[in-house]
């Protein structure tokens, strides 16, 4: 291809033909790298030898070699269209000024004879070597054939040919190459392929054979579920026949129980009225009574009122409890203070009542033995905090003197402030709460009575013996749960 190309438009234009002393273009002078011209004839005998055709890599081989001595050129052997080039970066000065150099290359001889003699001096040996019109076996024939088109020696048009022919080789042994390695890489994927083929047939066969046994084993599971759904069908029909003798025998007994059930109503009818009839005698001989008994409480209170004065007792500010909770009360096991005259054999929830409306009546209770049977899901603080609140409001409705007794494990963590009325008390390291239940027991005078609330066997026959009353937790839960 020839050397020049269209250049940008951005470019100073400027005459690049050599031009003789009269100013005329001048193409038949040639100077050689020693300076000395001489004139070419071309073969046609037009006057103007044509440019050979270069290959591309020889086309930029001989920018590359312009554009690296441009700037060493002194400023007046420049010319003007490659003065701005010249001031490129070295980077863009080959890339950027390729058509405008070519041109020059191309038009002006005696600006190629300036870049020539840089250029081979620096290519040294390999440059000498050209100019004699040789080329080294071992040269790259690229660098040949730019140092030739721009030296110009005797034969270097064959130097150019023989460059491009190389070249061509070289593309041609490149693309042969390529060809080969494309079909050895087809050749590869190919056998992978195989391979992968063979594998994934070995996978469907396998896979094939599961499906096969499962097939077996899933119309096995079919047969059996088809019987099984007949006897499951048989079962029902006999289950719907007997909830229909069901159903009748059913009718019949309610039928029998409305017809009882009417018979009961007209015996408590009759029993109602009966009970009227007694509670109006009752009532008559309960005012005769009534009237005796207050007759004796007041001619015992006035007895009591006379004895305190004759014995002189002041009001005291301690109950007998609070000494047990005393780090100087009794220790456990000391004998106990009065007999089991006090005792009772019930354990009837109902009597709670009765017995907290006696006079100056003591209820101690099992704090965890209540808390864990009425409301154990909830934490041991919640617990306690339902308990106490519950025991204040009996103490606030009946007068009476509560104690609530708890394990002292937990004596720590998360007690509420006790209510008006309320003691709670937590066994100390080493003593359970059913030891101090019974020490607070012993510690009470006789006659005085003492509810004590457990559901544990042990609590209750030990306060029993001590003259106490025990119930069940039940019967303080219920009472909890009406209040």
């Amino acid at each position: 291809m020839p050397l020049t190309e269209p250049y940008d438009d951005h470019l100073p234009q400027e005459d690049p033909v050599a031009r003789d002393g009269a100013g005329n273009p001048d193409d038949n002078v040639v100077t050689d790298p020693s300076g000395a011209s001489a004139p070419t004839t071309p073969a046609d005998g037009s006057g103007v030898e044509p440019e050979p055709t270069l290959p591309e890599p020889v086309r930029q081989r001989i920018v590359t070699l312009t554009a690296a001595v441009l700037p060493t050129l002194p400023a007046d052997e420049v010319p003007v269209p490659l003065r701005r080039v010249a001031k490129f970066a070295p980077n863009r000065r080959a890339r950027l000024g390729a058509p405008v150099i070519a041109a020059q290359l191309t038009a002006d001889p005696l600006f190629r004879q300036r870049v020539t003699a840089r250029v081979l001096a620096d290519a040294g040996d390999l440059g000498a070597a050209v100019v004699e019109g040789t080329a080294p076996a071992a040269a790259d024939p690229v660098e040949v054939a730019a140092l030739a088109y721009l030296a110009r020696p005797r034969g270097w048009r064959e130097l150019i040919d023989a460059s491009g022919a190389a070249v061509r080789a070289e593309a041609d042994s490149a693309v042969v190459a390529e060809l080969v390695r494309e079909a050895e890489q087809r050749a590869t994927r190919a056998e992978h392929d195989r391979a992968v083929a063979r594998v994934e047939a070995e996978k469907l066969r396998d896979e094939l054979a599961r499906v096969r046994e499962e097939l077996g084993q899933l119309r096995e599971e079919s047969r059996q579920l088809a019987r099984t759904l007949r006897e499951t069908q048989a079962r029902e029909r006999k289950a719907t026949e007997l909830l229909a003798t069901e159903r009748g025998r059913a009718a019949r007994a309610s039928a029998d129980v409305d017809a009882e059930l009417r018979r009961a109503r007209a015996r408590l009818a009759e029993a109602e009225a009966a009970a009227g009839v007694a509670r109006a005698s009752a009532k008559e001989a309960r005012s005769v009574d009534d009237a005796r008994l207050w007759l004796l409480l007041e001619t015992i209170g006035q007895a009591a009122v006379g004895l305190r004065r004759e014995l002189a007792l002041d009001p005291v500010d301690k109950l007998p409890a609070d000494f047990v909770a005393d780090a100087f009360a009794e220790q456990p096991g000391s004998a106990p203070a009065g007999p089991a005259a006090r005792a009772r054999d019930t354990d009837d929830p109902a009597r709670l009542d009765q017995l907290l409306a006696l006079p100056r009546a003591h209820l101690v209770v099992d704090g965890y033995n209540v808390t864990k049977r009425g409301f154990g899901e909830m934490s041991l603080e919640q617990q306690r905090k339902r308990l106490i609140t519950g025991l204040g409001g009996i103490a606030a409705q009946t007068g009476d003197e509560v104690t609530v007794v708890f394990d002292g494990a937990e004596r720590m963590h998360g007690l509420p402030p006790a209510p008006r009325g309320v003691r709670v008390l937590f066994s100390r390291k080493g003593e359970t709460a059913d030891e101090l239940i019974r020490r607070l027991v012993r510690a009470e005078p006789a006659g005085r009575p003492v509810v004590v609330v457990s559901s544990d066997r042990e609590v209750a026959d030990g306060v029993r013996r001590h003259g106490a009353y025990p119930l069940g937790a039940d019967s303080l839960l219920r009472r909890l749960a009406r209040s």
